[in-house]
């Protein structure tokens, strides 16, 4: 099993935080968000790893440089693309069941034993909860989730996909096909769950929604959203 994260970012909204280490070089309780996501997969049996790094690259090799099971694969356009270009990047070294991930979401494990079941083609996280504007929203029809947009009303949506999920390899030549495409329509802004779209307009692959119910899960982009992690992660997830 394989997992791909997406770590190119620099995180200029958590402002001193960073101290100008990458976004996900961000300490909680002694731990940085980048080594709490590897120990997850690790536990859950992922036995490679590719990081797409951005900024300060150099960083992410010499935290890595004796891990055998990671491969760091760089994208230099990070500051012109969002995620989609990211994944993009690393893409190609996709051969097997993969989970995928932000370096900057953190979530208890409990979550990533479940997408590791590989129930569906695809498994989605959802906090279903009542959305803000920001919220990668989602909307289903009959049970499955037929929208998955940051554009959708809030009126509209009936949770937040938390922007972790598995694939099952066999979806793989789809979703390249899918992430080429809309690079090709130069939608350089666009984020990863734009591919996830056009593989559920296409509604050949089964998906399964996965309730987040009350377990714990973080996406750190502003100081708030670090502070209430602090407060709020569970002490097993860093104290051994």
């Amino acid at each position: 099993m394989q997992a791909i994260i997406m770590a190119a970012g620099k995180g200029s909204r958590l402002g001193e935080l960073t101290g100008g280490n990458p976004k996900s070089f961000v300490e909680i309780h002694h731990k940085k968000l980048i080594e709490y996501n590897l120990d997850i997969l690790r536990q859950v049996g992922v036995d490679e790893i590719i990081i797409v790094t951005g900024y300060r690259k150099e960083a992410f090799e010499e935290l890595t440089k004796d891990m055998k099971d990671v491969r760091l694969v760089y994208n230099p356009f990070y500051e012109m693309v969002n995620v989609l270009g990211s994944f993009y990047m690393g893409m190609r070294y996709l051969q097997e069941d993969f989970i995928y991930l932000h370096a900057d979401t953190l979530c208890d494990p409990c979550i990533l034993k479940k997408l590791a079941q590989f129930e569906a083609d695809m498994n989605l996280p959802i906090d279903y909860k009542v959305c803000d504007e920001e919220a990668m929203k989602v909307r289903s029809q009959e049970g499955k989730i037929v929208q998955i947009t940051k554009k959708m009303p809030v009126e509209e949506a009936e949770g937040e996909f938390i922007g972790i999920a598995s694939f099952k390899k066999d979806i793989i030549p789809s979703l390249q096909m899918a992430v080429e495409k809309l690079l090709e329509e130069k939608n350089f802004s666009e984020y990863f769950e734009a591919a996830i779209q056009k593989l559920l307009d296409e509604k050949k692959f089964s998906v399964c929604a996965i309730s987040m119910g009350d377990a714990f899960w973080a996406e750190i982009d502003f100081r708030e959203d670090y502070d209430r992690a602090v407060a709020c992660i569970p002490q097993y997830m860093y104290k051994e």
